[in-house]
């Protein structure tokens, strides 16, 4: 992510001096003044050159430059995002001197420090049947820390709130036990600082910061499991938290039995809560987030169009909210939301937007295209069938599920199949998988039917 920020950083600007007015005097002394620190999937930290230090960050504040910087990020990179300065050769965005001792003012500092998006709370979370127990068990961990479900493990594809329910947690945690110790962290986060400890023999501090809390939250744990030294630290940690009764809150794109270089002793440990998934929103839910957030950031656009948003970007809420950044930002910077239609909002969103403008991709799809190429019916396809016809085509619907519909468990895709268990599904898949790399066959019959779909 931080790569693709440092590639459109151009253009950026370009946009920030054509869309926004801010002159390119301005631009070159204040906003090239700043480095790009850290990017998370929710929040890019800028650093400030130390010469300007505060006062750069000050200015850029007072002229509203930080906002018009976001508006540019979100719609050259299509996806929303908090900004953040610090001082070059700071570790933490600077805030505001807090000399406030009461409860508030610690609850505040605690929640500055802990690395939250103050946007992601409960309150702005949208219930939906795709995320209704990973809700309801965020929210007991919350009120009762270390009570139930410790380890909690949400799992599911990007995009679809995982984030957003870890750091309601914390939210939720800092403000009705602001004496507790909370730290979310990306694992990108995580992975840096122990590669920093072991380069600057600094172990034991690191140790101090991660075992002296009440609650770690530690997003993409994905992206740590299979570095040796990361995943042994990460191991420890958890070991000490665990043994001390800490919370610990876990997310990653698959359940720990799936993560395939996951050592054991740490998929075991993983196990020891219960994993919790969720998945892509259907259209009712996906029609309450746009109205949510619409009304949260006060854009004005009809219902028509939140529809035809809802109706045709599916695959996740990150894409969801980022087409309605798109059309947000084109009805400000053309003045003209009156007159905004659903073709101007096809042409404005057609990146994100199959040509084809698309049924929603679904294991059922996947079935009845699989049925049609492989003259093998829909019911044989779900039935308990298995002579070697249907038994291929059905393990084609689930590699196929598997690669392209990340938001559905191996257990929903065998639900799908007539209610094969997860082995069986992960089974059929591992064996198209091992066919299309030794059979020219099978890996042309599987991208015709890719091609069919519109996936190739």
């Amino acid at each position: 992510m931080k790569e693709t920020l440092i590639e459109q950083w151009d253009n950026i600007l370009n946009l920030l001096e054509i869309e926004y007015d801010v002159s390119h005097m301005m631009i070159n002394t204040w906003i090239r003044a700043l480095s790009i620190k850290e990017v998370t999937d929710t929040t890019i930290t800028f650093s400030m050159d130390k010469k300007l230090g505060k006062r750069g960050i000050e200015f850029i504040e007072k002229k509203m430059y930080d906002i018009y910087l976001q508006s540019a990020i979100e719609a050259t990179l299509n996806q929303p995002y908090e900004i953040y300065f610090c001082v070059e050769g700071e570790d933490v965005p600077t805030v505001k001197e807090d000399t406030d001792t009461s409860v508030d003012g610690h609850i505040k500092l605690s929640l500055e420090r802990s690395n939250l998006n103050p946007k992601y709370t409960f309150d702005t979370f949208v219930i939906g049947d795709n995320n209704r127990h990973a809700h309801a068990a965020c929210v007991a961990v919350a009120e009762e820390p270390s009570s139930a479900y410790n380890p909690l493990f949400l799992y599911g594809g990007a995009g679809l709130g995982k984030t957003h329910l870890m750091q309601a947690i914390a939210h939720h945690i800092i403000t009705h036990n602001p004496d507790m110790k909370v730290l979310y962290v990306s694992s990108e986060t995580f992975t840096n600082e122990v590669i920093e400890a072991i380069r600057n023999n600094k172990n034991e501090e690191l140790r101090a910061k991660y075992r002296n809390l009440d609650v770690l939250l530690i997003d993409d744990i994905q992206f740590v499991i299979g570095k040796d030294s990361t995943q042994t630290e990460f191991f420890n940690t958890f070991n000490d938290l665990y043994n001390s009764n800490k919370q610990i809150i876990i997310s990653s794109d698959k359940p720990p039995k799936e993560i395939e270089t996951l050592e054991e002793r740490m998929r075991t440990r993983l196990e020891w809560g219960v994993p919790v998934d969720i998945h892509a929103p259907d259209y009712e839910t996906r029609m309450a987030i746009l109205k949510r957030k619409a009304e949260m950031d006060h854009i004005f656009i009809s219902d028509d169009i939140l529809d035809f948003i809802a109706e045709n970007v599916v695959s996740n809420i990150r894409e969801l909210e980022g087409a309605l950044n798109k059309i947000s930002v084109y009805t400000r910077l053309e003045n003209n939301k009156e007159s905004l239609t659903v073709d101007k909002a096809a042409d404005i969103l057609k990146d994100l937007i199959s040509k084809d403008a698309v049924k929603e991709l679904t294991p059922d799809l996947l079935i009845n295209i699989v049925s049609d190429h492989m003259n093998v019916s829909y019911d044989d396809i779900t039935s308990s069938k298995r002579s070697k016809d249907i038994a291929t085509a059905r393990q084609i619907v689930m590699y196929l599920c598997r690669k392209y519909l990340d938001r559905y468990s191996l257990q929903q895709i065998g639900d799908a199949l007539g209610g094969r268990d997860h082995s069986t599904v992960l089974n059929g898949v591992e064996k198209i998988k091992s066919l299309i790399e030794t059979d020219s066959n099978m890996k042309v019959t599987v991208e015709t039917i890719e091609k069919k779909v519109n996936l190739k």
